[in-house]
């Protein structure tokens, strides 16, 4: 698969992909979405450290943050 695609698609060499005919053409889909890497930034307001894994990771609201937490001894 030529490189622009898989950058464009958010693809890395070697992730399996489903293959199917539709009409006369092949269609390809990733068989599962790789999971983001997440990194320590810089809150632009807070000036705090956030951990984040980059646009379009989901919201995470401070109450499902405090019932995560509430299964932590």
């Amino acid at each position: 698969m030529p490189s622009a695609l898989r950058e464009k698609l958010g693809l890395r060499p070697g992730d399996p992909l489903d293959a199917r005919l539709e009409g006369g053409s092949i269609v390809l889909t990733p068989k599962q979405s790789r999971r983001r890497k997440a990194r320590i930034i810089i809150d632009p307001i807070t000036g705090l450290a956030v951990l984040t894994t980059g646009p379009g990771a989901p919201i995470v609201t401070s109450k499902q943050v405090k019932e995560i937490l509430s299964d932590f001894p």
